[in-house]
């Protein structure tokens, strides 16, 4: 297959274009050291339609939520409100600072007060903090917050984490991260924590356990109260992995179960943007008796209003805090955006958002566990787990997931959870219509075909994009980080 080579910014470059051409000075001007100076450097020279016209030419080449479906497993990629971007973009959100005097950011404040406590109240929890900037990093939030707790009582023989085999995979880097020791816990046949191995692992090394629950196999654990009560009676914590919520919101609040710390993914669940490196937000809750370590500051109202006036609200720092483990109050700006989703559905529409989100996954479930097998064939949350084989055929879910793309399909997760053998992880949300997940699971059943008929139509796919298979393995590991240099610049 022909590869289509893009010009770079520099082949296009033409001697004597200028993008920008700046006025006379009107005030002294002054040379630049000469070591500032470098007369080698081959800058290109374009006029500003010729910059703009080649940069958005090569942002075609992007594939965007906002351009088709992303059916990313685990990753929640839901279509993201544009009325979330116009209120984050409001002057008094989007110009103010957080070093500015506390009386002139009430609103500021107001919003991430008015947040917190509506996350609280979701999950079921006593307190909730805002700081960490991603999921991971809420995480390792919430793993420190319960390290700290058994420090506090002097029990510093718990050094042991476990984590199941069905947990997100930043679980035991978190834990690790944190200097604790990781064990492993197996699923059983049904794709639940494995009680046995469960108790087993239970003893006073414990500081507790990493729940995912809807876990990476888009099974709710049949179980969750029993694995929640055999580390409660060794002495342990429950996390709870809270990137799954958007299974959950408004039928299950992980706090009433008993989970005693959690994070949230405003990037997920909460819609803010996803993707592209940041900026993320990953609130952390707790139960009541974590509340005192929290990281600090935490925003709490100062001073009650009075005369039908509002309050003050300000920083209040929990008396056995962690610390500070994000500069300022973390992304504001995700916290607009999260706030004015939550604002525009209100309750009911919350519990909708899980609804139809394992209607869509039971949906695509059903189109397709016929043609892939589904080793945990029941009836799933938000997402899927199926095997990217096909029998009779040596195509494996790497050559399936470069197939789709051939269809204008973004693939679906690969090859997690590990736990099933060359895995297809889909996950539909609830953003997608009854029509784009039929052609979507229509595209599936005719590369399932394909693959009976002709199977290096697969091996070598995908064929219609711009660049063929990549080595991805040599693209992680051998990374070009300039794509041309002039001869005469090294």
């Amino acid at each position: 297959m022909a590869k289509i080579i893009e010009p770079t910014i520099f082949e296009l470059s033409s001697p004597g274009r200028t993008g920008v051409t700046f006025p006379d000075p009107d005030v002294p001007t002054t040379k630049l050291p000469q070591d500032l100076l470098r007369s080698d450097l081959p800058l290109p020279e374009l006029a500003e339609v010729d910059v703009m016209r080649h940069y958005m030419h090569l942002s075609t080449f992007n594939y965007s939520v906002d351009g088709g479906y992303y059916p990313l497993g685990s990753c929640t990629m839901k279509y993201n409100p544009k009325i979330n971007e116009d209120t984050a973009r409001l002057p008094g959100f989007a110009f103010t600072h957080p070093l500015q005097p506390i009386e002139t950011v009430q609103g500021n404040l107001a919003l991430m007060y008015t947040l917190q406590e509506w996350l609280r109240e979701i999950a079921g929890f006593a307190a909730v903090t805002l700081q960490p900037a991603a999921g991971a990093h809420g995480e390792l939030t919430g793993v420190l917050i319960m390290r700290a707790y058994h420090k506090s009582r002097g029990d510093t023989k718990r050094v042991k984490m476990l984590v199941p085999d069905s947990a997100h995979g930043t679980n035991p880097a978190s834990s690790g991260v944190a200097g604790l020791e990781i064990m492993q816990i197996p699923s059983d046949a049904r794709g639940n924590v494995d009680l046995a191995a469960l108790k087993s692992a239970c003893d006073e090394t414990v500081v507790g356990l990493m729940l995912t629950n809807p876990n990476t196999l888009g099974l709710f654990d049949e179980h969750v109260e029993e694995v929640i009560k055999i580390v409660h009676d060794c002495g342990g914590l429950v996390y709870g992995d809270g990137a799954n919520l958007n299974a959950l919101l408004g039928i299950v609040r992980p706090g009433d179960l008993g989970i005693d710390v959690m994070h949230f993914n405003l990037h997920k669940t909460f819609s803010t943007p996803h993707g592209g490196g940041g900026p993320g937000s990953g609130p952390v809750g707790v139960a009541e008796k974590l509340s005192e370590f929290l990281p600090s500051p935490i925003v709490g109202i100062v001073e009650e209003g009075e005369d039908d006036q509002p309050p003050l609200f300000g920083y209040l720092s929990p008396q056995q805090t962690i610390g500070r483990v994000k500069a300022f109050n973390g992304h504001f700006g995700m916290f607009v955006r999260a706030f004015t989703y939550i604002a525009m559905h209100g309750p009911d529409g919350l519990r909708q958002i899980a609804e139809h989100a394992v209607l869509n996954a039971n949906y695509l479930l059903a189109r397709l566990h016929k043609t892939y097998h589904v080793p945990y064939d029941r009836i799933c949350m938000h997402e899927f787990v199926a095997e990217g084989r096909v029998e009779g055929s040596d195509v494996r879910a790497l050559d399936i997931a470069k197939r789709l793309m051939d269809y204008d399909f973004h693939p679906p997760t690969n090859y997690f959870p590990l736990i099933v053998h060359e895995a297809l992880m889909m996950e539909p949300t609830e953003t997608e219509n009854k029509g784009t997940l039929d052609a979507f699971a229509d595209a599936l059943i005719q590369i399932a075909d394909e693959a009976k008929a002709t199977p290096d139509l697969l091996h070598e796919a995908p064929h219609k994009t711009p660049f063929g298979r990549m080595d991805e393995v040599k693209a992680a590991r051998a990374l070009v980080l300039c794509c041309w240099l002039p001869e005469d610049y090294g």
